[in-house]
């Protein structure tokens, strides 16, 4: 999916909502347990039940990875359960020398060799350019690289200082912006992070930003807009616990429903507001 369908589907869905499917197969509904894949099935109704409200999808790979061969089995039914109208992020956090990155970016964006084509895959810049690169390499794809995160150990470097009084998130996104440009390099900003968007903005008024930290994390998603919104939107704002848990019964898919519709009627409100739609 490209920058000019990624806000075609904004508009037209009036939402700029990422449904993270984190899925833990603890704290899925028990009646699940009786499927061959409960983790795929627990899936399938969540994306059935959203697929009208969000515009992406972000399965965090560490939930699959966990359960080995299984796991990953059920990371390729998901990604091909996902709606070609949807972007689909894999929330990997990969970055390593050129070579390692070159074989990450193949996992997650070749399918004719991994079985998976995944449109976008986070990745962590602290080992610079040649780990980022590789990524950047696949036509057509995204990379989303960690900015300023929305974990509170986030603050331990990401907002250090240099001699100039820049902080060193600000230049990872000055750096990687000769890298990439705005069709093809994201940054995430969690929400927690408030004014610090405005910040973010200077630096990348084009780009879109992955956003999580709405929701079960606190974030608000009025000051998200404020000082992060562009005239495009340049927003993908990620809610993951508070849509995929908000029940644990045979009712679970309809609730998460209504707590996604909830969130996309707010960001309706935020585009009318701006003119976006």
């Amino acid at each position: 999916m490209n920058r000019t369908e990624l806000i075609r589907q904004i508009k037209a869905k009036r939402s700029f909502l990422c449904v993270g499917l984190d899925t833990d197969i603890t704290k899925i509904p028990a009646h699940l347990h009786a499927y061959e894949d409960p983790v795929f099935e627990f899936n399938r109704q969540i994306i059935e039940a959203t697929a009208d409200l969000c515009v992406a999808y972000k399965p965090n790979v560490a939930f699959y990875e966990g359960a080995g061969a299984a796991g990953w089995k059920s990371l390729q039914k998901t990604w091909e359960a996902l709606p070609k109208d949807c972007l689909s992020i894999a929330d990997a956090k990969r970055g390593d020398i050129g070579n390692t990155s070159k074989m990450y970016a193949r996992a997650f964006f070749d399918q004719r060799h991994s079985g998976l084509g995944f449109d976008a895959v986070t990745v962590a810049p602290y080992m610079g350019s040649d780990s980022v690169r590789p990524f950047l390499e696949f036509d057509g794809k995204w990379v989303i690289l960690l900015a300023l995160t929305s974990n509170a150990g986030g603050l331990d470097f990401q907002t250090i200082k240099d001699g100039e009084g820049t902080m060193l998130f600000e230049r990872v996104i000055q750096t990687a912006n000769t890298w990439g440009n705005a069709d093809n390099l994201m940054y995430v900003v969690g929400a927690t992070r408030g004014e610090a968007f405005a910040t973010v903005r200077k630096h990348a008024p084009h780009h879109f930003l992955l956003v999580p930290g709405v929701g079960a994390q606190g974030g608000s998603l009025s000051e998200v807009c404020e000082y992060g919104m562009n005239a495009d939107c340049g927003l993908l704002v990620n809610a993951t616990r508070s849509i995929i848990y908000a029940a644990d019964g045979r009712d679970f898919a309809e609730r998460a429903r209504q707590e996604a519709l909830a969130l996309q009627r707010e960001m309706e409100r935020e585009l009318l507001m701006r003119g976006i739609i």
